[in-house]
């Protein structure tokens, strides 16, 4: 059997090409080394530090951080859902928390769904996949499945919080405009020791019949107690396409 003749030595440097080049005022030379598809793909998918955009969510931020319960309002786009969430991811990734418990009432917008297939969280589901899309760009697929698994990130609706304490956590009720005052009432007394709570919620959005939304009546006799805070967010706060603020405007 013949031996298989060396390889020459090459220099890799010298026949490595890169693949992608992003344009530049200075020419593709200069740009081969500042860039790559991989770091370009990651920071569209994953921002380890959220960073407020208007002095609203500022706000938002800093109550946060300051106060153990408090109550986001706002119109639709202004980041109530994803600061809070953000914080939460933060606050369990330092250590602060063990875990973080998530929660929305089960409330259709306008239309009835009926009977949906599967078993309870399967039926759940359609009702708190905006958690678990937030979630989900916080910490990527595989870590939330994670959290998931191993108890440190729960998800539950609002139905399910009663006789609850809920200790070392942080604790988001999204879309509280879709609770009554008592249900409110209910899930802001579940607050424990180290814990934090942050309440979500458009007033003007609500898919209660009218009167039975408690947001407004609990944000307005809350907003008056040391030690809780009460952020009303803008239109000029919104930060989804620019038309969202201008039809929130009219309509």
């Amino acid at each position: 059997m013949t031996r298989r003749a060396a390889r020459p030595k090459v220099n890799d440097e010298a026949v490595v090409q890169p693949l992608f080049l992003r344009p530049t005022p200075l020419g593709p030379a200069e740009a081969e080394t500042d860039w790559s598809p991989v770091e370009e793909a990651r920071d569209q998918r994953y921002v380890r530090k959220v960073r407020a955009q208007s002095p609203g969510q500022q706000a938002l931020m800093t109550t946060i951080a300051e106060n153990h319960l408090v109550l986001a309002l706002g119109p639709a786009g202004t980041g109530k859902t994803y600061l809070a969430i953000a914080a939460a991811v933060e606050a369990l990734e330092e250590g602060r928390v063990s875990r973080i418990v998530l929660t929305r009432p089960a409330v259709e917008a306008g239309e009835s769904l009926g009977f949906l297939p599967g078993d309870v969280n399967e039926k759940l589901a359609p009702y708190l996949q905006p958690l678990y899309d937030a979630l989900n760009d916080r910490l990527g697929a595989k870590r939330l499945r994670m959290a998931l698994a191993n108890g440190q990130i729960e998800i539950a609706p609002v139905a399910y919080m009663r006789g609850r304490t809920l200790n070392n956590a942080f604790v988001v009720i999204d879309e509280a405009q879709n609770c009554t005052y008592a249900q409110i009432k209910m899930l802001l007394t579940r607050l424990g020791w180290n814990a934090t709570m942050v309440l979500t919620g458009d007033p003007d959005q609500s898919d209660l019949l009218e009167g039975l939304s408690g947001l407004t009546d609990i944000a307005r006799r809350l907003e008056t107690v040391s030690g809780i805070g009460v952020v009303r967010l803008s239109d000029t706060d919104i930060v989804r396409h620019p038309l969202v603020a201008k039809m929130l405007g009219v309509l």
